[in-house]
């Protein structure tokens, strides 16, 4: 937590750059509850004075994945001591503020009407503008919580709920250049750390399970080799991996296992970032300066992907980014930035927005292009 120094006692305001924003984030779309301060100033710089995450691992635990009925309640409990935390540990009162950011979508709904009620609540209290956020549009900036990050460039979202390539031009402009088909690259390794007996939250577990693994034993199946677009698919490395990890019968056998799954996840995603970066270089020709790629999301906190995907990069052309391992996993702070960006550009929400347990970035294609079909024979109907 980055707290700024220059705060003055008079009028309850840590003070910055004329015409700088000071936002409250709220975060509650899954197991974290987290609030933040973010001050952005007319720069673009992006200053986190604190956020606090409280998070529900062990309230899940021995369920082996999150209960969305058991995250809304904590939620419930939380979030009005770990919003209490976040503005005491910025040095302010609510006076201060600028404006109430929070996650409106998507996510486990109950949750999100949690911290989106509760932003309501504060906002029409101290008569402060509401800014409703997409929780994947506070992915898509959380690497600026590191830099001063300049629009535009090429992102790579993956999560637990989402994997995506996207083109980022700016806050609420953003195409969907490829998704995932069926499964995203989070779900994958929680899914099959579940199977290898590893526990929750799986991603981690599996990850330190491969350090002592060689994965060159077992040969996992590859997605949509014949197709030439950007889109994921992980439905068939799970489902082989699970029935593989009932024929593991020591724990190296395990360890070599979780090897293959990590290198299996990390190679489709370079694959499809590496057709997408020779996309971006196709339509946006030659520039002066070297195009950036980004990489967030929790799965962007594992250590093979990060260097397989920044291999990448460095293969095409491209600068790599990841946001600090603190702002990968769900946090409050991306929100407050999103909702400070959007501030700044005079975007502020209804007092009667609705929470969302769907919302695409790109709504134009989710509609002219949907990934998932309705009907009985969709992937997910």
């Amino acid at each position: 937590m980055n707290t700024v120094a220059d705060y003055s006692s008079e009028t309850g305001r840590a003070t910055g750059p004329a015409g700088s924003l000071l936002v409250l984030g709220l975060e509650t779309s899954c197991d974290e509850t987290a609030a933040a301060v973010v001050r952005l100033d007319p720069d673009g710089t992006a200053t986190v004075l604190s956020s606090v995450v409280h998070s529900q691992i062990d309230d899940h635990a021995a369920f082996g994945g999150v209960v969305p009925e058991i995250a809304a309640r904590s939620h419930v409990e939380m979030i009005d001591g770990v919003t209490r935390r976040a503005m005491a540990g910025a040095g302010l009162d609510y006076g201060a503020l600028d404006g109430i950011a929070a996650t409106a979508g998507p996510g486990l709904v109950g949750g999100v009407m949690v911290g989106l009620g509760f932003g309501k609540a504060v906002a029409l209290a101290r008569g402060l503008p509401l800014v409703a956020v997409n929780h994947l549009e506070g992915h898509a900036v959380s690497a600026r919580l590191g830099r001063n990050l300049a629009y535009p460039f090429l992102l790579l979202l993956a999560s637990g709920g989402h994997c995506q390539l996207l083109e980022v031009r700016g806050i609420g402009e953003m195409s969907r250049l490829g998704s995932t088909i069926d499964d995203a690259a989070g779900e994958a390794f929680d899914k099959i750390a579940k199977a290898l007996g590893l526990g929750y939250p799986g991603g981690p577990a599996l990850e330190r399970l491969a350090e002592t693994g060689d994965g060159s034993r077992f040969d996992l199946p590859r997605a949509l080799l014949g197709r030439k677009d950007c889109d994921f698919s992980f439905s068939g490395l799970k489902t082989a991996a699970s029935r593989l990890a009932q024929t593991c019968e020591t724990d190296q056998d395990r360890a070599d296992l979780a090897d293959a799954v990590q290198s299996a996840i990390a190679r489709q995603l370079a694959e499809r970032s590496h057709r997408a970066m020779q996309d971006w270089l196709d339509s946006h020709g030659a520039t002066a300066a070297r195009p950036m790629f980004v990489v967030a999301g929790g799965v962007a906190a594992n250590r093979t992907v990060r260097a397989v995907l920044e291999a990448a990069a460095a293969k095409n052309g491209f600068d790599f980014l990841a946001p600090p391992m603190a702002y990968c996993t769900d946090n409050a702070a991306m929100i407050a930035l999103a909702g400070a960006e959007r501030l700044q550009q005079g975007l502020v929400s209804d007092i009667d927005t609705a929470a969302r347990p769907r919302w695409p970035l790109d709504e134009n294609k989710a509609l002219s292009d949907p990934m998932h079909k309705p009907g009985r024979k969709g992937a997910k109907a």
